[in-house]
């Protein structure tokens, strides 16, 4: 009881031994992004057992838009997160009320943003981007609906940013975890039994994300002790709102570009047809949990630093940062190996057709070096994040996704292009992947050690 008190209790970074604080916080939001995972994999394997592999890669395909239009809500949470977390730490709490009233105000105006862009634009992409005829129609149908509902997606994304900011990432879970076991019972309802096929698993999706919003909330509301909530602090400020949108904006434009790169790179996958489209849902499937304690540690780095940077504590961040990028590759490590050892039985989940198994398999063995060397990417971005230094990161990813992934992957497999294959090898897309990782985690190590973020936190 005493341990389940502790993790749900907010985590005061600033003082205490910092490898056992960022694990207390990280254990409750690794285990809540593996039930966020959970969203997209449960979806995935109902769709697969129940509807077919075309129904697979047709929810698949969907993923890169709606990563690319939710990068607005990706944004503002990382803005608010560091905010939140740097105003806590120099227990700033006039500051800290307004910047979490301005955070409900942009919650509203970005989604109505995500709602209207997503729906007009939707079609037309898919069209751009080579989508196979058989599975057009599928596609737009889940991305209709999850732009539709778009509320509970900003909603709980934004106010989770909140609550990690806040030191709380515990409550977080508890209510994804309720979310995540509402949204398995629906995909059975409406795939199995309604027969709604893509459209319920999307409709399933939403009604989940706006239960966890609902409860995150109610959370928010409960930590006044800590913050004030009024009418006052809920109203435009554009001092603190700014702040969030100039630290988050960076976070936004890194996430809108990964998410570019994957559409690129998903009209390349498209012309190798529809089963290499349905084992690449696959691997990435598998590969979202794999790279989970990078970007849970990568959250808690952010934390760690922003509220000892808001404390003027750098001996800690600097303790903190290498023996938290430890914890993380030895994580990753135990993860990594488990996914190559039952590989086979993960994969199955998915499909019952064996050869997309056996591609899925080898996919993913591709990639299995790179994931700790993305456990060091995510902790020294998250250090330099958490300091105010959004701009490198966001640098960095630019050049590790545009300038390396996509154009090795157009290069990979063009120069792979035979008689026997006229597409090229579908291998070159992971390995180009591999290679982008490796080089993103050594640019990475270049700039944190130069030192330019320690000279960037908020005033």
């Amino acid at each position: 009881m005493n341990i389940l008190k502790k993790l749900y209790e907010p985590v005061d970074m600033t003082t205490g031994t910092p490898w056992k604080k960022i694990l207390l916080f990280t254990i409750p939001m690794l285990i809540g992004n593996i039930t966020q995972q959970l969203y997209n994999t449960v979806d995935s394997i109902v769709v697969g057992k129940y509807v077919g592999d075309n129904a697979l890669a047709a929810v698949g395909s969907a993923g890169p838009i709606v990563n690319l239009l939710i990068c607005l809500f990706v944004g503002i949470s990382m803005g608010a997160s560091i905010t939140v977390s740097q105003y806590l730490g120099a227990r700033r709490r006039e500051a800290l009320s307004h910047t979490i009233g301005n955070c409900l105000i942009l919650i509203v105006i970005s989604t109505l943003i995500i709602m209207v862009a997503g729906t007009l634009i939707t079609r037309p992409l898919l069209v751009a981007l080579h989508t196979p005829e058989s599975i057009l129609d599928w596609c737009t149908d889940y991305l209709h609906i999850m732009f539709w509902g778009a509320a509970g997606l900003s909603f709980y994304n934004i106010l989770s940013g909140v609550l990690r900011g806040l030191g709380d990432s515990m409550a977080a879970l508890l209510y994804l975890v309720i979310a995540s076991i509402l949204n398995i019972f629906l995909d059975l309802f409406f795939v199995r039994s309604l027969g709604m096929g893509v459209a319920g698993v999307a409709l399933a999706t939403e009604i989940a994300q706006a239960v966890s919003a609902l409860f995150c909330l109610r959370r928010l509301y409960k930590m006044r002790d800590l913050f004030d909530m009024n009418r006052s602090y809920i109203r435009w400020n554009r001092e603190y709102a700014m702040n969030i949108i100039r630290l988050g904006i960076p976070s936004g434009i890194t996430q809108a570009i990964l998410s570019m790169a994957m559409i690129l790179v998903q009209s390349l996958t498209n012309t190798f047809g529809e089963q290499f489209i349905a084992a690449n849902v696959i691997t990435m499937r598998v590969d979202g949990f794999a790279m989970l304690p990078n970007m849970s540690f990568g959250t808690a780095m952010t934390t760690f630093a922003g509220q000892n940077v808001g404390a003027g504590r750098y001996d800690r961040v600097v303790q903190g940062t290498k023996q938290g990028t430890v914890l993380a590759m030895g994580v990753t490590s135990a993860i990594t190996g488990l996914i190559l050892l039952f590989g086979q039985n993960l994969m199955g989940l998915f499909t019952n057709t064996q050869e997309l198994i056996d591609i899925a398999v080898h996919l993913i063995r591709i990639l299995a070096a790179g994931y700790i060397a993305m456990a060091v990417l995510q902790c020294l971005s998250g250090v330099m994040r958490g300091a105010g230094d959004t701009m490198t990161p966001m640098w960095i990813s630019i050049f590790q996704t545009l300038g390396v992934r996509v154009v090795l992957a157009y290069l990979f497999v063009h120069l792979s292009k035979t008689p026997e294959l006229p597409q090229g090898d579908q291998n070159m897309l992971y390995v180009s992947l591999l290679c982008a990782w490796l080089i993103g985690t050594a640019v990475t190590c270049f700039f944190f050690f130069r030192g330019n973020w320690k000279k960037k936190a908020i005033k």
